[in-house]
């Protein structure tokens, strides 16, 4: 029937580009195995056990492929230089094994279609009325992503040796595991919502996001409870590059059915330290409120470790991590009046940036956000104190 055929035809879209995502990742791996395979090669050739820009420049091979590998590794340096300014071969093959196991990871759970997670947490997903389920392992099989995002707001302020500061000075953080290795649900996303807003959070970072909803309603009802409540929501705009404005990303701001959109919440796009939008982030004149530094961040790895990641995932916690103190320092203020003012102190970018993604096009950033600018904490604190007379 109608209803059927509908259905049919968004679950073969689906299906398209779910797996066109997978071969594109499966293709990458490949990529980042070649260039490792490459690097370890070149430290033979070369006789060193590590080397750096320079030395690549001073070495003349003469066989014909490794003059080629030679100018790929000189071009790969030339462009992490600007991110890493003692990069070498080590540094390099750190990050590519770290960018082949998350793939790997991307494969082996998000784009298994045979893989379920759903036995961990014991539910009956069919029931999306079902609040109580779970367990108390917020590791699960690695904590990597939610150790390092909580580290952006909440790191250690107190100059320990070797401590990784955070943004916020008083913080307390809320573990809620909310997605599995594997799909992330919207059952699960409207129950931590709930979650986090019942057990007292002022601001809930939310740093996942997907391009499919299978029951938006039930995230929107949480939304709404956390609108009741107060609580702001924080969420990362997406690293695929694309237009939030016309391409779907959930969970969202925007209530299914109708024109309106919760006021408590807070869209984040990443950007580098340059002030360019990064170049993975996702973009929107009209759904991406502000960017925050999502490139290269450093923080805190589990095990007592520290490290750099990239990501809307690590702009989001930016944002939150400057909420917090907001929150902290001027608790008159309200969800609402936070996002306000987030929105009013970003710095305006005064000169046209690259587009994310390759297109090569320059743009503005009111272009590409809806305030125009990037994160700024200090003019946050300002603009707070000057709304509430609090302070000078």
């Amino acid at each position: 029937n109608k209803a059927d055929k509908k259905e049919y035809k968004r679950y073969l879209k689906i299906k398209s580009d779910f797996e066109s995502k997978r071969d594109m990742y499966a293709m990458q791996v490949q990529l980042l195995n070649k260039m490792i395979e490459t690097i370890d090669k070149m430290k033979v050739a070369m006789g060193k056990s590590n080397f750096n820009a320079d030395d690549l420049k001073s070495f003349n091979p003469s066989d014909s492929n490794m003059v080629k590998a030679k100018n790929r590794l000189s071009m790969t340096f030339q462009m992490l230089s600007m991110y890493m300014p003692n990069v070498n071969a080590d540094s390099l093959l750190s990050q590519l094994k770290e960018g082949t196991k998350q793939l790997n990871d991307f494969l082996a759970y998000d784009f298994n279609p045979d893989f379920n997670p759903r036995y961990i947490v014991g539910d009956n997903y069919d029931d999306v009325t079902q609040r109580y389920y779970g367990n108390n392992d917020v590791t699960g099989p690695t904590d990597l992503h939610g150790t390092h995002v909580s580290g952006i707001i909440a790191g250690d302020r107190t100059n320990k040796p070797g401590a990784q500061e955070g943004i916020a000075d008083d913080v307390v953080v809320m573990s809620v595991r909310t997605v599995p290795d594997g799909d992330e649900r919207d059952k699960d996303v409207a129950n931590a919502i709930r979650y986090a807003v019942d057990n007292g959070a002022k601001v809930v970072n939310m740093s996942f996001g997907k391009g499919y909803s299978w029951n938006k309603k039930t995230v929107d009802d949480a939304v709404k409870y956390a609108q009741a409540h107060d609580v702001l929501l924080v969420h990362a705009a997406g690293n695929d590059h694309k237009d939030n404005d016309t391409t779907d990303n959930f969970p969202n701001r925007r209530f299914e059915g109708t024109h309106k959109e919760a006021n408590n919440w807070l869209e984040v796009g990443a950007s580098d330290m340059r002030g360019y939008p990064g170049s993975f982030s996702n973009y929107g004149k009209k759904t991406v409120d502000l960017f925050a530094p999502g490139v290269k961040v450093y923080s805190t790895l589990p095990d007592t470790n520290y490290g750099y990641l990239s990501g809307t995932s690590m702009a989001c916690p930016s944002a939150a991590g400057v909420a917090c103190i907001l929150r902290e320092y001027f608790p008159t203020l309200s969800a609402k009046d936070i996002r306000k003012i987030l929105m009013k102190s970003v710095t305006k970018v005064n000169f046209k940036v690259p587009m994310p993604g390759n297109s090569g096009d320059l743009v503005k950033y009111s272009d590409i956000s809806i305030s125009g600018g990037i994160l700024n904490a200090t003019k946050a604190v300002e603009l707070a104190m000057k709304k509430t007379g609090k302070g000078k």
